[in-house]
């Protein structure tokens, strides 16, 4: 698990301020007027003069620093971060952010911390405050990020919350990344009415897909999942609209204990009712935030849905919809369906476990989330050849 975000680090030569967004650059050959918006990580060759930051291992570095240079001492980071990555350097909370990193195919931006629905196993817990700033940063690390990004991610809480400003940021997204997909985690209820939806189709992004999730086929158990009466209509509607303005829609379905009996029929109901969405993905859960504190009602063990799961891949997939599954470790999902399974894990919170020793399939494996000490399954064994 990688530290992208550090606390309580030490700044040199650097007075309080607010957070500055930079580029991280390896490389002294750089040109001057691109130096300056970017933060050179020290190594054990000349230091060159003219960028905004240095980032140094250890606090001897600082003597070898161009006069009046700004520093911070952050090791655990400096043996990752890489050239093109996009960072925020924040002198008054004592802290780093990595936000973009470019050697990563896993790239999300969280928007906001709001969100209108309180969904049981929700990994990032939703907190009501006023987080407006999120998006300038936003802006401005879009700004940076290489062109031949493949994908980035928007998530919250729930961006729509935004309003205008979302539709802002997806502009940006199109202009500054024209060759970049772009992959926004919603709950489509903001888009219930049709005109945001048309709105966000009217953008023409090259490359765009909404990922929503739909939990039941029935109203009542989907609303209960996410705390919100009313929630199942509107997003019904949302992917509905967003379909309608020409925008791409994934539907996210997390496996967890209250809702994946009735998996089978929400499979036939996706095949029956929306065979036009552009991908399914069936995800297990990640024991952290709410999902940690709900365990004892959520969790189920995959090994005991491993029917339900076979019966939901085969209806979806035989419907023609494109199908996957996330989250979940191979030697848990039953050998006919184990080719729907992705390496879809971010690797910066991506771990194994010891009983993940001698499998001959574990780097195709999605792995477990770092959480996964709260919630692991019984069947968790290597998968080899039979000799």
């Amino acid at each position: 698990m990688m530290p992208l975000r550090a606390r309580a680090l030490e700044f040199l030569g650097a007075s309080a301020a607010t957070a500055e967004v930079i580029r991280v650059s390896l490389s002294a050959d750089r040109p001057a007027i691109i130096r300056a918006q970017e933060g050179f990580v020290v190594g054990t060759g000349p230091v060159p003069e003219g960028f905004a930051w240095y980032l140094l291992a250890s606090a001897d570095d600082f003597r070898r620093l161009p006069i009046d240079a700004r520093a911070v001492i952050a090791p655990a980071q400096t043996v990752f971060l890489g050239q093109g990555d996009v960072i925020a350097v924040d002198p008054l909370r004592k802290a780093i952010r990595v936000l973009y990193r470019g050697n990563s195919p896993y790239n999300h931006f969280l928007l906001t911390e709001r969100c209108n629905n309180y969904c049981l196993m929700c990994s990032q817990p939703p907190r009501d405050v006023d987080d407006g700033w999120i998006v300038d940063e936003v802006l401005q690390a879009i700004q940076l990020v290489s062109r031949d990004a493949l994908e980035i991610g928007f998530t919250g809480g729930e961006p729509t919350l935004l309003g205008e400003r979302f539709l802002e940021l997806v502009q940006a997204a199109a202009s500054y990344l024209p060759r970049t997909a772009l992959h926004v985690l919603s709950n489509g209820r903001r888009f219930a009415d049709g005109a945001f939806a048309a709105k966000l189709g009217g953008i023409r992004h090259h490359d765009l897909m909404l990922g929503i999730p739909v939990y039941s086929d029935l109203a009542h158990l989907h609303d209960h999942v996410v705390q919100a009466d009313g929630a199942y209509d509107e997003t019904i509607r949302g992917i509905l609209a967003l379909k309608a303005s020409g925008v791409r829609v994934e539907i996210r379905v997390v496996l967890q204990a209250q809702t994946v009996g009735r998996l089978p029929k929400l499979a036939q109901f996706i095949a029956r009712n929306l065979l036009f969405v552009d991908h399914v993905a069936l995800m297990g859960l990640e024991p952290t935030g709410f999902a940690r504190a709900n365990m004892e009602s959520i969790w189920c063990d995959p090994v005991d849905y491993a029917e339900q799961l076979s019966s939901a891949v085969r209806t979806l997939s035989g419907a023609g919809i494109r199908t996957s599954i996330y989250n979940t470790q191979l030697c848990v999902i039953p050998p006919e369906i184990r080719s729907f399974a992705r390496r879809s894990i971010s690797d910066w919170k991506q771990t194994y476990l010891p009983e993940c020793e001698g499998c001959e399939v574990k780097q195709e494996c999605a792995g477990f989330f770092a959480s996964v000490v709260h919630g692991r399954s019984r069947g968790i064994k290597p998968i080899v050849a039979p000799t």
